[in-house]
């Protein structure tokens, strides 16, 4: 396993998310001896593009006569995983207004944590002590706090 070049202390945020669901916790316990209480779940239903668009891929004119070429599909899960991305970094905003958390680590599908990444605003970007880039969504809580103390 990887070190982690972070600490999970007392009243450290972590948010766990896939493009489908996001936990928000708080380590009540100690860096040695975390425990992660779920301070709010976000859930989406998010099926695969293939069960939410049914359209075929659109069709364009060439230059030429009688050309045309396949434009590509609208991926509808990625985009659905994007407009998850940003209604998590707008809670994190309003609870970093709130000055709920002073500290987050961030844990998320790669892809989720680069768009994640682009949608954060300053004053979360500025309190972000960690990420880890791995879906950890499906683990038991005992398990991610395992993970997470594990540096």
């Amino acid at each position: 396993m990887q070190e982690m070049d972070f600490k999970v202390d007392n009243k450290v945020w972590v948010l766990v998310a896939d493009g489908e669901k996001a936990l928000f916790f708080e380590n009540t316990g100690t860096r040695k001896t975390p425990v992660f209480q779920v301070v709010r779940e976000m859930e989406q239903d998010n099926p695969p593009t293939r069960e939410q668009g049914t359209d075929a891929p659109g069709r364009m004119n060439d230059t030429g006569p009688n050309q045309k070429s396949a434009m590509e599909p609208t991926d509808w899960h990625r985009l659905a995983e994007e407009r998850f991305a940003k209604d998590a970094a707008d809670l994190l905003y309003k609870y970093a207004n709130q000055n709920r958390y002073k500290q987050i680590v961030l844990c998320a599908a790669p892809r989720v944590l680069g768009e994640l990444r682009k949608e954060l605003h300053a004053i979360v970007t500025d309190r972000v002590i960690g990420e880890v880039p791995k879906t950890l969504t499906n683990h038991p809580v005992d398990q991610i706090e395992r993970i997470l103390s594990a540096g």
